[in-house]
């Protein structure tokens, strides 16, 4: 008798799940997983002989060289790359090339050789922890990104000597789903836009070079979810939302219908906004309203021309300083701003003085500061430049020097008292005339000076400030911050961070009335700024600058274009009498889906 052979279970279908992590890159994408966990490296500590100390060092130049080898290829298929992407890569590999030379890393790590007897690897990641250790107690989160550059040449470096030089380049299938453990810069160097329909992974945050590369490419990016290494397969269909943050395994048809229904949509709404880029950002009711672009680099300077932006109203000048052992020169830093300010014709340009911590890659600033001294509410902004006064004399030398014949404005970070504004203005007005002693034909009158209001401190004395300053600047990402005591960087309370609390708008209110009593101008920038869903409320609060990354400019301006002004101010009225931020913003959701 012949034995009917068992049916088999047919496999189960995976079931659908859901990863919430930080919304890095906009877009939505639907494709095959293409994943890459595991790529960390054991290192192993040894002790060296005393008479084998030069033997490793050796070891450790030889791998310096290598590294660089293999940065400099990077650098030369960035340097292929059309836009702004490539040429921010192009810099981004300079400063890796910079940090293979004598920087602290590599310094650290000799010295760790010569003075603890241990192999070159360990000595390597012994000096990275350490940087990373500072760096991971600061509470500027854009600071704290650039932890991830030393990272990543510490990890190539600790690659090459324990002979697993660099990792495989990432090969996924066209319109595949990169999901990994961790994206470096250097990784998204070698992914293909054209190719890869998105990118997600397990850490990472928004402000970091991985998210800045991501929007760079137009790559929709989810970063930071957790859990996501033991949540999908190769192969699992993914979707990628970068406007929510969330990453689906395995979907249902359902679910992949809903996207691709809002794909469409999306694809309907940029073709329509691109139409705006031009139009003046005006509300229904006739209120006009200036929208101005943050800028970090000048590579940036296209994407901020492409947007239709009214000006720069925040130029963060630290780019400058960083990943370098010495101050850059007046004359240095006369010819970057040039880049930045020249094209901009008579726009305004609003240039912030060095806004550094204490953790951050200057050591040429840093280094006769100890680590109390430069803690996160110890010497930053406005102080640390007050206690090296000829750096700050140097840049407001160059920027003099920029703003003849140009719209340019001067603005200081972290600013508690009027006392520093004074001191800031003397020493302005003192650098401008030794230089039109020595010839220079300066813009009259100089430039308006004005003050980040970012700390609690500054908002309640908004009205003392405003009689020492020509305008005011809220940094709504710090203002939240110190409010609410919220490390937005630190994942075990980021999601306490929330502009909307009640009372972070109300210091908002108290700086903008303070403002406009004082008939000064004020704005606001930070992620709120350049959101399309508080666009209402900030207007209704009486800001009519807002300042924010270029990209976000057509989105805000088409809220503005659909809106009632006067309806947005009676609304912002009762969202003030509120205490609760679910309400508020259950309020502005309202007032949103009516304008619409």
């Amino acid at each position: 008798m012949t034995k009917t052979p068992k049916k088999e279970a047919p496999a189960k279908k995976p079931k659908e799940q859901v990863f919430e992590g930080l919304a890095a890159a906009p877009g939505i994408a639907i494709g095959k997983a293409f994943v890459r966990f595991g790529d960390d490296i054991e290192v192993q500590t040894y002790a060296v002989a005393k008479t084998k100390i030069a033997d490793e060092l050796k070891r450790l130049d030889s791998a310096v060289k290598v590294a660089r080898r293999q940065i400099r290829s990077l650098q030369e298929r960035a340097r292929e790359m059309q836009g702004a992407a490539g040429e921010e890569l192009v810099i981004l590999f300079d400063a890796y090339l910079a940090m293979l030379e004598d920087s602290r890393l590599v310094r650290g790590a000799r010295q760790s050789i010569e003075r603890d007897r241990i192999n070159a690897e360990a000595a390597v990641q012994q000096e990275f922890r350490s940087l990373a250790k500072r760096f991971e107690a600061m509470a500027d989160a854009y600071i704290a990104a650039r932890l991830d550059d030393i990272r990543e040449v510490a990890t190539r470096l600790i690659g090459i000597l324990v002979r697993a030089p660099g990792k495989a380049p990432p090969k996924p299938p066209k319109g595949g789903i990169v999901v990994a453990d961790q994206l470096s810069p250097a990784d998204m160097a070698q992914i293909d836009p054209l190719s890869v329909a998105a990118v997600a992974a397990v850490l990472g945050g928004t402000e970091g070079h991985t998210a800045i590369m991501a929007r760079a490419l137009g790559l929709p990016a989810v970063l930071g979810a957790a859990g996501l290494a033991d949540g999908v397969m190769q192969g699992d269909t993914v979707i990628v939302d970068g406007y929510a943050g969330k990453i689906v395994v395995a979907p249902t048809p359902e679910t992949v219908r809903k996207y691709e229904k809002r794909l469409a949509a999306k694809r309907k709404g940029a073709r329509a906004l691109d139409r705006l880029r031009f139009e003046p950002a005006i509300s229904r009711d006739g209120t006009e309203v200036q929208l101005m672009a943050n800028v970090e680099l000048p590579v940036e300077m296209e994407a901020v021309h492409h947007s239709g932006a009214q000006g720069v109203g925040l130029l963060r000048s630290e780019f400058m300083f960083m990943n370098r052992d010495d101050i850059p020169s007046e004359d240095e830093q006369t010819a970057i701003l040039k880049q930045i300010v020249a094209p901009m014709k008579f726009l305004p340009v609003t240039i912030r003085t060095l806004d550094i911590g204490g953790e951050k890659p200057a050591p040429a600033l840093l280094s006769n500061i100890d680590e109390a001294a430069a803690s996160a509410l110890g010497l930053r902004g406005i102080r640390l430049s007050l206690a090296n006064p000829d750096t700050l004399r140097t840049q407001f030398r160059a920027i003099l020097r920029v703003a003849s014949n140009r719209n340019v404005r001067i603005l200081l970070p972290m600013v508690t008292t009027p006392s520093e504004v004074k001191r800031a203005k003397a020493m302005l007005a003192e650098e401008a005339e030794k230089l039109k002693a020595e010839g220079h034909e300066l813009h009259t009158p100089l430039p308006p000076v004005g003050v980040m209001i970012e700390v609690p401190g500054a908002a309640l004395a908004a009205d003392s400030l405003a009689r020492a300053s020509d305008f005011f600047a809220i940094g709504s990402n710090d203002l939240t911050m110190y409010t609410l005591a919220v490390d937005r960087a630190n994942e075990h309370v980021a999601h306490l961070f929330n502009s909307l609390h009640p009372a972070v708008l109300r210091l908002v209110q108290f700086t903008t009335q303070a403002a406009l009593r004082a008939r000064i101008p004020v704005s606001i920038c930070g992620e709120i700024a350049g959101d399309p869903r508080y666009t209402a409320l900030l207007i209704g609060l009486g800001l009519n600058d807002l300042s924010m990354t270029a990209s976000n400019i057509p989105l805000v301006k088409k809220r503005i274009r659909d809106m009632d002004a006067l309806a947005a101010s009676q609304r912002a009225l009762q969202i003030m009498e509120q205490t609760d931020s679910g309400r508020i913003a259950m309020m502005i959701d309202d007032f949103n889906e009516v304008g619409r």
